[in-house]
């Protein structure tokens, strides 16, 4: 088979939308000539109609000639432009995967426990909901530590050990995430983290030890 000397690919830049990979997916144009990139809107699409993209943040990355075409398409929908380097792709995925994925998962939890207790699950919709948007609107005009409530902010752990100890009725993912969650703020929001963290070891080392010797009794 005859090599070719000079690259052949007429088309214009080739971008792909992944959220989690780069411009290197698309090293096979590139080879043949094409500007290649990647542009991604942050976004959650659901399948039910066209979601609004102004405003939205889009990452784009790749040649020189993918981004211009990248920086024209974010601005044509309403977008806003954020350049950063493929190899941050990955973990600004998993971001976003926590603030819209696993956040739903998080709402779905509390929702499902409120039906437990016999309300319609509407009402706990019209429950959650708005708490959970007030919060949020909280976190963008206060920031993160003065939108923070609850028993771990006030260091209320008599409440959370009755927290942990009433999970435990719940399959064992529900308690499980009720802890790293509790753990992650204490990193991420408490002003003495390593203070807080033993704290908590504490409840859920008694509360595990609690479980093992009522399962022995039994």
């Amino acid at each position: 088979m005859r090599r070719l000397a000079a690259p052949i690919c007429k088309t214009g830049p080739c971008c792909n939308t992944s959220g989690a990979l780069g411009s290197e997916v698309l090293a096979r144009l590139q080879t043949l000539g094409a500007a290649v990139g990647s542009i991604h809107p942050l976004q959650s699409f659901s399948g039910m109609g066209i979601p609004d993209l102004d405003g939205r943040i889009f990452v784009i990355e790749g040649d020189p000639g993918a981004i211009r075409v990248a920086r024209a398409i974010t601005r044509a929908l309403g977008g806003q432009p954020v350049l950063l380097p493929a190899s941050s792709k990955p973990l600004y995925h998993a971001a976003a995967a926590i603030s819209a994925g696993h956040m739903l998962a998080l709402e779905e939890t509390a929702v499902r426990i409120f039906t437990s207790l016999g309300m319609k699950r509407h009402q706990a919709l019209m429950a959650v909901s708005p708490l959970t948007r007030q919060v949020l609107e909280n976190l963008e005009h206060l920031g993160a530590r003065a939108a923070w409530t609850g028993p771990l902010a006030r260091g209320d752990y008599s409440v959370i050990a009755m927290h942990e100890d009433a999970l435990k009725a719940l399959p064992l993912e529900y308690l499980q995430a009720y802890r790293a969650v509790n753990r992650l703020a204490a990193r991420l929001l408490a002003r003495d983290p390593d203070s807080v963290l033993r704290e908590l070891a504490t409840i859920s080392s008694k509360a595990d030890s609690q479980s093992k010797s009522i399962g022995v009794s039994a």
